[in-house]
């Protein structure tokens, strides 16, 4: 296994899925549920994220081929995506991408809720949606593959044990904790993500030298 790009993989997903900072949301969503039905809740939408996140990284380079993208093109544009929601988390604005009124209100009406809004775009939103699709478009070699597959397990691991406590973790955390977490998460997203932007921007630099040399 790669380590150095299983701890890349692995700190990228969590800070873009950011299960702290949806916990409130994921509250919000089921409070009307009894405490089985949160935790079968919260177990349906972390594996449909799970297999939502994988697709998405597995077809990358067939949508990369089909519209004709470059992975230096796609670096650049997700850079400033996660540099956005990076300065978001940041400066504790809650980002449009993940949930519109409509679908809040859908989700206190509707019965089964797992699949959406939870899992996507709540789980699985545009953010981490893009960076599997770098991330494991960037893995050449089957160590890589494999470590980008652990750190996404592990991600969606981490993020069920959060969601199914997450009324205590935010009790015991307090609003203050939960925005210095998120803050902290928007901090190392805006560096991943100026990380992205240089993996992108480099190598057009150097076929614009070489052409002008």
């Amino acid at each position: 296994m790669d380590i150095s790009f299983f701890l890349f993989s692995f700190s990228s997903l969590f800070a873009l899925v950011n299960p702290i900072g949806i916990s409130p949301a994921f509250v919000s969503f089921t409070e009307r549920f009894s405490k089985d039905d949160i935790l079968s809740i919260a177990k349906r939408s972390v594996r449909a994220a799970l297999l939502i996140l994988l697709l998405f990284a597995v077809l990358g380079d067939l949508i990369f081929s089909l519209y004709g993208i470059t992975i230096h093109a796609f670096r650049i544009v997700g850079g400033i995506l996660f540099f956005r929601s990076g300065l978001k988390m940041l400066e504790s604005i809650p980002s449009r991408t993940r949930t519109t009124p409509k679908e809040e209100q859908e989700a206190l009406t509707k019965h089964d809720i797992a699949i959406s809004p939870i899992a996507i775009p709540l789980i699985a939103g545009p953010g981490a949606i893009t960076s599997s699709m770098i991330l494991f478009s960037h893995a050449d070699t089957i160590p890589m593959q494999l470590s980008f597959g652990l750190a996404l397990l592990l991600v969606m691991l981490a993020t069920y044990f959060i969601l199914r406590g997450a009324e205590k973790l935010l009790g015991k955390i307090g609003t203050t904790g939960s925005r210095v977490i998120q803050r902290l998460m928007g901090l190392l997203l805006m560096v991943i993500a100026v990380q992205f932007i240089i993996d992108g921007v480099t190598p057009v630099a150097q076929e614009i030298l070489r052409g002008t040399g």
